[in-house]
């Protein structure tokens, strides 16, 4: 019978992905079999698993640290915000359609079954589940129904611990004020509480942990809970002060630190972050290499004039085409692309052709190029000789393949190989009608410096990133650390042991295995 343990956050951000990542790695090292679940999460950063399902990548990222394949059991719902009030919803990988927020949560009670069955399909797995909680667990408005945060604890009886971030400031009060905003009975399944992203001396923090500490005992006081077991011991610890970590690894969350760099290094690549940027993950094996500035541009001013520039992933790539042609962005690009290489991945390859048509309402409606009402069309940026037809389905498919066939700056990518997978909604075709089935299958479209193609994870190939980086830095007549850029497979194992390190340094874990619990039988609903 599997044991579970879940972490939850005082917000979003707080730093719950890493900490169940840390964890599927030292009970990983520790010889347990290991695997973590998010009920629901809410991210535009998704995955296809080897038999075609998609799910959220930070329990992608987790299982990797765990050292198990990725399934949808570990994520089986995903909601990918399609604007401000609404997501699309996405149940056990595949997709049940668009729904409000108020929408959804009335129908998301109907999915209980689903989240045990697929709780109950990873125990067949692991010894050890450990569960990620959303958001925060005293959103007291949205606390009806709940099933990720108390909801999904109570569900599997699981012992919880709590996460602060300091870095953002008012840690104590975050803490106590989450823990006061609990339940009685949900302050019970409170087993620790764990203070991340800490930059200094802990000994000036150590008084303030005491009086925290004693807060929450009084609290419990006042309910007539029991005083301390031992006249010493809190009854809700603080089990660990976590230090701010120099590690890499991917995040999913719109709160990314790797959002805020501004600063310009010898090889400087700009990508495009539009409202619905999604899948961003795609460009995080560059930052291994030293000398080279990843930015994220919102601007014309921001953008400046980088060495290459990547349009990413977009949830609406109508609706974030129309953000670029508003604040100039896109004339920016298309002024620079015929100097940099400009390269599209999946919504960004869309908005590089002539046209994106969305006859079905997929993503946006309005009035289309033949004067149709309930269409919505956009000119395209007119790089590639390709338009796009907006369909409901949505392809998904993982690739094997190889670069082929490319010319001029990326000319040094032929015969690497792509490992990747495709998920849009769209069916993009050549000038000469070639298919999207054409265009798939590994294919780069090129037409001067301009790339575009659907695959996710296109630069995730041994050589390729540095093959890359290597080839615009010759063009400056510069250098940059390419020479220990690891397969990115291997560099992100490194970074998961970095991270099992530090945790064990800082983290009580006699207390965490001490705080695991069997899972809770009982009959489903």
């Amino acid at each position: 019978m599997a044991k579970v343990i879940m972490i939850q956050g005082t917000m979003s951000g707080a730093g719950k992905s890493m900490l169940v990542a840390g964890l599927c790695r030292i009970f990983k090292q520790d010889g347990y079999r290991v695997a973590p679940f998010k009920s629901q999460n809410m991210a535009l950063n998704s995955y296809i698993t080897s038999d075609g399902l998609e799910m959220g990548r930070a329990q992608v990222m987790q299982a990797e640290a765990a050292g198990v394949a990725p399934c949808v059991h570990m994520n089986p719902i995903l909601l990918k915000p399609t604007n401000d009030v609404g997501s699309q919803v996405i149940v056990n990988g595949e997709v049940v359609g668009n729904m409000s927020a108020r929408e959804y949560f009335a129908y998301k009670k109907q999915l209980v079954p689903e989240i045990r069955k697929a709780f109950a399909e990873l125990e067949k797995q692991a010894d050890i589940i450990v569960i990620e909680g959303a958001g925060s667990p005293a959103e007291i408005n949205l606390k009806e129904n709940d099933i990720v945060n108390m909801g999904m604890a109570e569900l599997v009886d699981a012992p919880v611990l709590l996460v602060g971030d300091i870095d953002r400031g008012g840690v104590f009060a975050q803490l106590l004020g989450t823990v006061m905003l609990l339940t009685e009975s949900e302050r019970a399944r409170v087993k620790g509480l764990i203070i991340n992203k800490f930059r200094g001396d802990k000994t000036l923090l150590e008084p303030g942990i005491e009086m925290l500490e004693n807060h929450i005992d009084n609290i419990r006081e006042r309910e007539g809970g029991s005083e301390r077991d031992d006249g010493i011991s809190p009854q809700i610890p603080v089990v660990g002060v976590i230090p701010y970590m120099p590690v890499r690894l991917e995040d999913e969350d719109s709160l990314t630190e790797r959002f805020d760099r501004r600063r310009v290094k010898a090889v400087d690549l700009a990508v495009i972050r539009y409202p619905r940027i999604s899948n961003f993950t795609d460009f995080d094996v560059f930052e291994q290499a030293g000398g080279v500035s990843l930015r994220y541009v919102q601007s014309v001013a921001e953008l400046g004039e980088p060495d290459m520039i990547f349009l990413p992933g977009s949830k609406n790539s109508i609706g974030d085409l129309k953000w670029m042609r508003e604040n100039g962005l896109e004339a920016a690009v298309k002024k620079l692309s015929g100097r940099v290489p400009v390269f599209g991945i999946c919504g960004g390859f869309q908005m590089l052709g002539e046209w994106i048509c969305d006859p079905e309402g997929v993503e946006e409606t309005g009035v289309g190029p033949d004067g149709v009402e309930g269409q919505a069309s956009i000119r395209g940026m007119g790089l590639l000789p390709v338009t796009t037809i907006m369909r409901e389905e949505k392809t998904r498919r993982v690739i094997h393949a190889a670069f082929s066939g490319m010319e001029g700056n990326l000319a040094c990518l032929n015969g690497l190989p792509i490992e990747g997978y495709e998920i849009h909604m769209g069916e993009t075709q050549k000038r000469d009608k070639e298919s999207a089935e054409d265009l798939a299958e590994g294919n780069i479209l090129q037409s001067g410096n301009i790339y575009g193609t659907y695959i996710h994870g296109v630069f995730d190939g041994e050589g390729v990133a540095s093959s890359i980086l290597n080839d615009l830095a010759a063009k400056k007549g510069v250098t940059v650390g390419t020479g220990q850029m690891l397969d990115y497979r291997a560099y992100k194992e490194t970074q998961y042991d970095l991270l099992a390190e530090t945790l064990r340094e800082h983290l009580d874990m006699k207390a965490v295995y001490g705080m695991l619990r069997e899972v809770k039988r009982e009959k489903e609903a």
